[in-house]
């Protein structure tokens, strides 16, 4: 057995796994550089202006953008040394039909959110009320600064689990594994909010991890999932009025008021509607229409950038087999 085998796949490139360490390695790098330079930043103009304080909005988007950059940076340093691939390769170029795309995916993220809230209303879980009249204003306001709060969270959220983690597993043709990959880390981090749902919460924000790299294959960009992840926070928080992974505060003023009545095994209680079954049947019913449907699909260009590696000597990436006789040596399957 060559050493080098372990590391290089017949394409001459390094494996799928360890390239995604290195993406892993490279991103906490961006993080912390990126995260002390705002520090030191802010500390510098709280010195110099005492009277400026940031307030949570502003520290919800800074921290976003802290999350976008970092991932962006590492998936173009990996894409990009690692594999040859430039930057329509993570998905997020203006390639043809991706403002389709994000339209699509934002009327599915609406439309699916109004389905988990009817299933919560129908099993007399959920009640909603308009907002008293008179703070149009203040209404107007929610959705916009909330409409830009949720668009950059989840732009972050794309670019660090369906971006570059999920498409050098897909082009090694490992796209269930990197369904699994970066669909649990997906929901483990979500344990992390208010209010969390026994259960519920990791296993709804894990389908919701499948439901969105379902649809990035379906169209090989991050158009579609953006569009589907934002409007559908959008729409939980800022139009039905419910909480958005346990929280509250980013939609001071929806159009809804939404009250939940229990019980929290269908509405997922304080969590909000992503804690219970209505979003579990909901979240089923989405993926398989997203997989399904035909209203978009993807482009020649973004296929040959996500469907196979990218050899340096015209091969397709070849695993190592262990034989009978315990040797190792090149086999048909992708690696692993």
């Amino acid at each position: 057995m060559e050493l080098k085998s372990v590391f290089i796949n017949g394409a001459g490139r390094l494996r799928s796994g360890w390239r995604l360490a290195v993406f892993v390695l490279v991103y906490i790098i961006f993080l912390f550089l990126l995260t002390s330079a705002v520090r030191v930043v802010y500390a510098t103009l709280i010195y110099f202006a005492p009277v400026v304080r940031s307030g949570f909005y502003v520290q919800e988007v800074v921290y976003r953008l802290i999350i976008l950059t970092s991932s962006l940076g590492a998936g173009c340093v990996c894409a990009r040394i690692l594999e040859g691939l430039h930057w329509p390769s993570l998905g997020l170029s203006l390639h043809v039909g991706w403002f389709r795309h994000l339209l699509v995916g934002s009327a599915i993220g609406i439309a699916s959110i109004a389905l988990a809230a009817a299933i919560a209303t129908a099993g007399g879980g959920l009640r909603f009320t308009l907002t008293t009249a008179g703070i149009f204003p203040q209404i107007a306001k929610t959705l916009v600064l909330s409409g830009v709060l949720f668009i950059v969270a989840a732009l972050a959220e794309e670019a660090l689990f369906r971006g570059y983690p999920l498409q050098t597993l897909t082009r090694a043709r490992l796209a269930v594994l990197g369904i699994l990959l970066t669909s649990v880390p997906f929901a483990a981090v979500h344990l992390q909010n208010p209010n969390v749902a026994q259960g519920f919460t990791f296993v709804n924000t894990a389908l919701a991890g499948v439901w969105l790299a379902t649809a990035y294959l379906r169209t090989r960009s991050l158009w579609l999932p953006l569009g589907v992840h934002w409007a559908w926070n959008w729409a939980l928080g800022s139009l039905f009025g419910l909480p958005v992974s346990g929280i509250t505060r980013i939609a001071p003023h929806p159009v809804l008021q939404g009250t939940d009545l229990g019980p929290a095994w269908l509405t997922g209680g304080s969590y909000g509607i992503e804690g219970g079954l209505a979003c579990t049947i909901t979240l089923v019913i989405s993926t398989v229409f997203i997989w399904q449907m035909r209203l978009v699909s993807a482009t020649d260009e973004l296929k040959r950038l996500s469907s196979q590696e990218n050899p340096k000597h015209g091969q397709a990436e070849r695993p190592l087999v262990i034989t009978e006789n315990v040797h190792l040596h090149a086999g048909q399957q992708h690696d692993c």
